[in-house]
């Protein structure tokens, strides 16, 4: 396991599980019996550190990685064995494509250029290159229309030279399974194929994977539920809280009721109170949005943020925790308040929560603990 992050004195400590990632990825892999079970590690593995996060799921038998940005694939590669394949979900572009190939990466191929450019490379390296292809049925994004598909199936020369490992699609909404959208994309996806030269397949994200056999396939993608994140909103969530963000109170201050407290006045005490200052801000990826909205935990205690949200710094009232003090810390995120629930207060969704945090904070791979 890697060593603590350095020490980084008056900086909030941010916990990542690596441990709880790897039972989620068993958790998912048991689920989706029909197929292996890929990490999606882009964004950094959603904000946590794909350097650490990646080894250890290879480390637990896990032979697909995802990530969205060449960058990250060439970053990514040198830690990663022979046996594992590193994708690219965007894609290769003109000029890009000595590097997949010298990198042993391999590209989702999503538009006829996209092919076309892989088929030359192809012909240039004087051998087939690995590809996998996705096929749109309904997001509207990246992805071969079924045009271009019928196009392509139009001429035997349209994969020459690719060896095609998996043709994919993408779910637009798994997460709500009574939504007939995921039965309608399943039969586009088969009609879509059946158009293709024979591959594997590629269909569920964490979500999708909750389908059960309608999100079967010979190969899943999640990413969020990897990371803790609930893949089945609306449920109690099955997966593992993979991380905790606790900072330390910098200064409590008594303020008289009446005053006001942080940037334009917009909270004001309505009673004799004691705020608290924490080292956290949206430099750090807390959310300006959680303004008036966010919450701590100390000792088991909500306490509620008061004030704006500002770069470096949130104010919260902890008058009814009256043994609070400086130095000690607040629970920002946890077991207590995972990324679902902070999410929710912030108007968003747990994948910006998590993808947001900072590089100030002291990272430590280690057991995410209950709050203090």
């Amino acid at each position: 396991m890697p060593d603590a992050a350095p020490s980084r004195h008056g900086a909030a400590t941010l916990s990542i599980d690596l441990e709880a990632i790897a039972a989620n990825w068993r958790d998912l892999c048991a689920r989706h019996p029909s197929g292996p079970v890929a990490a999606v590690a882009k964004a950094d593995a959603y904000g946590l550190g794909a350097a650490e996060v990646v080894p250890r799921l290879v480390a637990e038998g896990c032979r697909h990685v995802f990530v969205a940005q060449l960058a990250e694939a060439v970053a990514l590669r040198p830690r990663l064995g022979e046996g594992v394949l590193v994708a690219v979900l965007n894609g290769v572009t003109p000029g890009s494509e000595e590097v997949f190939i010298r990198e042993r990466i391999v590209p989702v191929l999503n538009d006829p250029g996209q092919v076309a450019l892989w088929r030359s490379a192809a012909r240039a390296a004087g051998r087939a290159l690995p590809a996998l292809l996705h096929v749109d049925t309904g997001m509207n994004r990246l992805g071969l229309s079924a045009r271009d598909v019928e196009r392509l199936a139009e001429d035997a020369q349209s994969f020459a030279g690719i060896d095609l490992l998996y043709v994919m699609t993408h779910f637009v909404s798994s997460e709500l399974p009574e939504d007939p959208l995921n039965a309608a994309q399943v039969a586009r996806f088969a009609t879509t194929r059946a158009r293709l030269p024979a591959a594997r397949t590629s269909l569920a994200n964490s979500s999708g994977i909750f389908l059960g056999p309608l999100g079967a396939s010979d190969l899943a993608r999640p990413g969020a539920a990897l990371y803790g994140i609930n893949p089945t909103p609306g449920r109690a969530n099955p997966m593992r809280c993979v991380v905790s963000l606790d900072a330390p109170v910098l200064q409590v201050r008594e303020v008289a009721a009446g005053e006001t407290v942080g940037y334009n006045a917009t909270w004001r005490a309505e009673r004799p109170s004691r705020i608290a200052t924490v080292a956290a801000g949206y430099a750090d990826g807390y959310l300006r949005s959680l303004s008036g909205r966010g919450v701590a935990f100390f000792r088991g205690r909500l306490v509620p943020l008061v004030g704006r949200v500002s770069m470096d710094l949130l104010t919260f009232d902890v008058t009814d925790a009256p043994d609070l003090a400086s130095g000690h810390t607040l629970r920002l995120l946890g077991p207590e308040l995972p990324p679902d629930a902070l999410a929710e207060r912030a108007g968003t969704n747990a994948y910006e929560i998590l993808t947001a945090l900072g590089e100030r904070y002291a990272r430590v791979y280690g057991p995410v603990r209950p709050e203090a």
